[in-house]
């Protein structure tokens, strides 16, 4: 039976039986009824937080798979990277040194291959940031692996003519002088005999009698025999590979332009043609159309003591001829 409810009259002090009209049961009904879907409601994100689905339990797992396996991949490629830089460095520093190759520019190595446009897409996807890096590094990588692979193609073909190669660079003194006793002056800045300012010395000059032999100091083609301005007569031999070589003030030449010679032929005699104070040689080595130092190509011809006393009588500034 549904339980009465009773309250005390203020006026008449009786009890009195409670009569609840239809605005009040309205009123309990709502209460109740709002009650109960806030309860439920605040039930629903609980349950939606803290206990997902089985659907969303599988996708979760799923997703942290992929994650650890992007996770893995990029790490491995961390270590690509590591040694694709390691290989770069032997490349330059190393092989393509030996052979005389000039090292692969930083930017051609690293040169992007995809608009940042193109990552800028990919940092809006499912996993940005981890997605745009890894496809950042593999493109660079896969960019750095085919500019690697071109070089060692280009090493390749330069190691088949690498004997060819070291048979015409020069290599030994351009006058008998075992005994260094004809070093006169070295390359750098030096005095010069005849105007007495200092100027550039592009060679080395060898000191040496009129009619002395002078010898081709690697295997070439002549190119230019003949008179230079300052030089006299002057023979230069191109060796192929960027190398030249020139000989200068000679008392007389004797090879032609076209005609090909090998390390140590004689190609001329020492003379005082030119700008020259007295009887030698002036040797100059070029590569790719520039002077460089010619004591470093003599390594068939001295031992490292005999290459050391070459430097030191280079260096001597007050013995120059020309």
């Amino acid at each position: 039976m549904k339980k009465k409810q009773y309250h005390i009259n203020p006026v008449t002090l009786a009890i009195e039986h409670v009569e609840h009209d239809i605005h009040y049961w309205l009123r309990r009904s709502g209460f109740y009824l709002l009650g109960g879907v806030c309860l439920g409601v605040i039930f629903f994100f609980l349950f939606y937080h803290f206990f997902p689905s089985p659907r969303e339990r599988q996708l979760i797992n799923q997703k942290n798979q992929l994650e650890a396996q992007m996770q893995l991949i990029d790490n491995r490629v961390d270590q690509m990277q590591v040694v694709m830089a390691d290989l770069s460095q032997r490349d330059d520093n190393l092989y393509r040194v030996l052979f005389g190759a000039e090292p692969i520019p930083v930017g051609v190595r690293q040169g992007a291959t995809q608009k940042m446009d193109y990552y800028d897409e990919l940092s809006k996807m499912t996993n940005s940031q981890l997605a745009a890096n890894l496809t950042l590094k593999t493109d660079i990588l896969e960019k750095e692996l085919y500019v690697q692979a071109k070089s060692y193609d280009e090493i390749m073909e330069m190691a088949k003519t690498q004997e060819i190669r070291m048979e015409n660079i020069p290599a030994i003194q351009p006058v008998l002088n075992k005994d260094l006793t004809r070093v006169a002056s070295g390359y750098g800045w030096r005095v010069d005999p005849v105007y007495h300012v200092r100027r550039f010395h592009e060679g080395m000059d060898f000191t040496a009698p009129k009619g002395t032999d002078v010898y081709a100091t690697g295997n070439g083609k002549v190119v230019f025999v003949g008179h230079k301005q300052g030089y006299g007569n002057t023979v230069i031999v191109d060796h192929g590979f960027g190398y030249q070589t020139l000989y200068a003030h000679l008392f007389k030449s004797l090879c032609r332009v076209g005609q090909k010679v090998k390390r140590a032929d004689v190609i001329a005699l020492v003379g005082n043609t030119g700008k020259s104070t007295g009887p030698h040689l002036h040797y100059e080595v070029h590569y790719n159309g520039k002077a460089i130092d010619p004591r470093n190509y003599y390594f068939y011809d001295l031992t490292p003591e005999e290459y050391d006393k070459m430097v030191q009588l280079s260096n001597n500034f007050g013995h120059m001829l020309d």
